[in-house]
Parts: structure tokens; C-alpha cells; sequence
């Protein structure tokens, strides 16, 4: 399957106790299907990892570009909330979202786990240095053991901050936002681990990068829009 397009949505949250099955049997059966007939999105992945003290689920939503993630459609689904959504939404805990151009991508097919490190930029030209930089870094981390591809996306929070119905469900949120983000897919769970350091080190390296906050996942749930179409 792999992730098609130029950019991608990226989503960390927690849920509240006692909510977990319900939103997981929403986002299963309704919100991911729902996001993925929208035109431009292209393949949506939800991200769990249990022990984690926070941002316990992730979300990665790819699309054709980045402005799908503020095309009518879409902002039509978003203030437009289904019941369930309506019910389902101000369950959200610790919310981040935010748009990215992926300016860059190395490696093939899907893994079952996922690392997202998000980075703030160390200076005023540090976006056209890691524009610069971005395909080796991306391929000097592929060539890890245990990593399969790497995607690296440049935050657009400009795009993701148009506030809708869809926020206003949610409780009032300040998550820290991010400059970059690096997504990481390893083929096992102990590999994409053991190189999550290593992967540090080589982004910390091209000096564009600071601050590195990693998480590492495992991809409960993928569908793309070719499902939507069968």
C-alpha cells in the first residue's frame, strides 16, 4: 500500500477512561471510511501504543497534496459531525493535528510499527536547510536495520488550524505543536526501536533539527481510498 501523495495529516491524542472501545469501533467503522472517500485522501492509518503516558493514539492521514486538508470536502465533513462523531469527539484527550507537506520519502510498502519523532526548527533558515537535506536524511535512515520507509513532513499548521464544528466538540486543547516531523516504519517492533537513537543522531546532525520527541507505535488499523471504491 504504502503512503501516496505529497502530503500527509499527522494526529496524536489520548481518550478518556472508559472510552477506548467506543472510539475505536467509531474510528474503525465510520470516521477512517468516511475520511478516506473524501477526494484526495489517499491512505489512513490509526496508531496505538498502550503504554505510552501520553499521546497513546496517533492517526496519518496521506493525501494528494496539502491543501485537501482544507478543500471544501473535507471542511463540508467537518462541519457537518455525524452523531457518532458528535458523541464520540469530546472524549478527546490531549489533542495535536496538524498538516504537512512530505518533502521527502525513501523505501517501499508498510510496516507494522511506526516511530513519529517531531523536531522544532534551531533556527530562521532551518527550513530551507532540511529542504536541502531531506532525501539524504531519509535514506540514511532507511538503511538502518529494522527500518522498511521514511517519510519526512514539514508542518503547514496554517492549513490544519481553520477551527470547525468538529473542534468546537472537542474540550479546549494547547498541545505544543512542531517544525517537523519524521515517520519511521520498521518490518518489527524491536528493530525500529533499537534504530529510533541512531535515527536521532542522523536528523540532530543536519543542525536544521532540536528537540526531538519520539513515540513508537504500532499500526492497528490501515484503509485507503481504493477501499472506498470496492
Amino acid at each position: 500500500m504504502g503512503m501516496k501523495g505529497t502530503a500527509f495529516l499527522a494526529i496524536w491524542h489520548d481518550i478518556a477512561e472508559g472510552q477506548h472501545g467506543e472510539f475505536i469501533e467509531w474510528h474503525t467503522r465510520e470516521h477512517m471510511p468516511e475520511r478516506l472517500s473524501i477526494p484526495g485522501f489517499t491512505t489512513g492509518k490509526r496508531l496505538h501504543t498502550p503504554d505510552a503516558q501520553r499521546h497513546v493514539y496517533g492517526t496519518i492521514y496521506a493525501a494528494e497534496n496539502v491543501e485537501v486538508f482544507r478543500s471544501p470536502d473535507y471542511l463540508e465533513r467537518l462541519n457537518n459531525p455525524t452523531p457518532w462523531t458528535s458523541a464520540v469527539a469530546p472524549s478527546f484527550q490531549n489533542f495535536l493535528r496538524v498538516a504537512c507537506d512530505r518533502v521527502a520519502h525513501a523505501g517501499t510498502g508498510d510496516g507494522g510499527t511506526i516511530a513519529t519523532i517531531r523536531f522544532d526548527f534551531t533556527g530562521a533558515d532551518a527550513a530551507s536547510v532540511m529542504r536541502a537535506k531531506a532525501q539524504q536524511l531519509v535514506d540514511d535512515i532507511l538503511a538502518l536495520k529494522g527500518v522498511c520507509a521514511v517519510h519526512l513532513g514539514l508542518a503547514r499548521s496554517e492549513v490544519s488550524s481553520v477551527r470547525t464544528r468538529e473542534t468546537e466538540l472537542r474540550q479546549a486543547m494547547s498541545e505544543k505543536g512542531f517544525d517537523a516531523v519524521l515517520l519511521i516504519e520498521g518490518s518489527y517492533r524491536a528493530g525500529l526501536e533499537a534504530a529510533l537513537p541512531k535515527a536521532e543522531r542522523l536528523a540532530l546532525a543536519t543542525e536544521a533539527l532540536g528537540a526531538p520527541n519520539s513515540l513508537v507505535y504500532e499500526t492497528a488499523f490501515s484503509i485507503t481510498s481504493d477501499d472506498m471504491r470496492t
